[in-house]
């Protein structure tokens, strides 16, 4: 295979990993009833006037299966850290005992499940346009290639390794919103 060629589909490869990274970190965020730090990741508290990760201001941990614990370096931020969570409009409400704040995680009712899934697949629908829009930008430089006097055949290989990456990726996305629609849903 010529260098070209490998290096669109290589390319290619690599835009469509990230795309599947990003729709990971997007679905850690979608909480499915159990407590993980990763929830509050949204959540920007304002630190001497700078909106700031509430993980760069406090340690964010899951006490258990229920609450989320927040200890904040300075304790004058407990204030600051419980408006912020409360504003990020997460569905919690922290409460603090003077040393850390507490965050209880609700039970999902069945309606914020559906919810919830929805938000899931919207993120997976995402990843699969970004995922297309890869593929047709791969034809694209492989159509370039074939004007600049690449091989017509070298060029239909490609394209059909372009496809089947589009399809394992698109199958990728299926099989991570079936596993997250499985953990938003059981109770």
């Amino acid at each position: 295979m010529d260098d070209s060629i490998k290096s669109v589909i290589d390319n290619a490869t690599l835009k469509m990993d990230a795309a599947i990274e990003h729709l990971k970190s997007a679905l850690l965020k979608i909480r499915a009833g159990k407590a993980s730090p990763d929830m509050l990741d949204s959540v920007r508290v304002d630190y001497y006037g700078t909106p700031t990760p509430v993980a760069q201001v406090a340690k964010v941990s899951a006490m258990d299966a229920r609450t989320i614990t927040v200890t904040p370096w300075e304790k004058n931020m407990i204030p600051a850290i419980e408006k912020a969570i409360r504003d990020a409009n997460l569905g919690f409400n922290p409460g603090s005992d003077g040393e850390m704040v507490r965050v209880p995680i609700p039970s999902l009712t069945e309606d914020r499940r559906k919810t919830l899934v929805k938000q899931a697949k919207a993120e997976g629908e995402d990843t699969k346009v970004s995922i297309r829009s890869t593929r047709k930008d791969a034809n694209n430089s492989l159509k370039q290639l074939q004007k600049d006097g690449e091989s017509e055949d070298a060029i239909k290989g490609a394209e059909t390794q372009v496809q089947d990456l589009t399809n394992s990726y698109s199958k990728k996305v299926d099989d991570m919103l079936k596993e997250k629609e499985g953990q938003i849903m059981t109770i």
